[in-house]
């Protein structure tokens, strides 16, 4: 009997650990070099930031959901347009998850300590691939602008109608 009660206050000790710490950084968000600002917007339309580690492998950037608590990420699979600021340079990404083989290659090249896997309560690690969203479309001045250096020129003796 004496035993089950140190084993389930063992268990209620590192529950509250884990509580505290995600409560912790869910609260005070910390920013460094390694991290950056992702803005997501929910299915409402609201919008939401969260400060991620940033994770690198192949000259791609990842963004992991690390923590228990991850609404964001939930958020992201539903509307993977998402904002990044980085450095100081905010620009549009779209967030994709990863296969099996991405995620395995990821996690070994930005692997967490033990420190961090015991303090987070050993959440399973989702990954996210972060593509840049560019203007790859031209705008209809472009468009119009191209059109118009794409005409051959025709001299004025040649007629196209005979």
């Amino acid at each position: 009997m004496k035993a089950g009660k140190i084993v389930i206050g063992l268990a209620v000790g590192y529950i509250a650990i884990v509580v505290i710490f995600e409560s912790m950084l869910g609260f005070f968000q910390p920013e460094n070099a390694s991290t950056f600002i992702i803005t997501i917007t929910n299915n409402e339309g609201k919008k939401s930031t969260r400060v991620l580690t940033r994770n690198l492998s192949n000259d791609q950037i990842y963004a992991s959901a690390n923590h228990w608590p991850r609404a964001w990420y939930h958020d992201v699979l539903e509307n993977p347009t998402v904002q990044i600021d980085m450095d100081g340079i905010v620009a549009n990404y779209l967030a994709i998850p990863v296969d099996e083989e991405e995620h395995k290659r990821v996690d070994q090249e930005n692997p967490h300590s033990a420190m961090f896997k015991f303090l987070i309560g050993f959440a399973p690690r989702e990954i996210l691939r972060l593509v840049p969203i560019t203007d790859s479309v031209p705008m209809l001045d472009q468009v119009s602008t191209l059109e118009s250096t794409l005409e051959p020129e025709i001299p004025p003796n040649i007629d196209l109608n005979q």
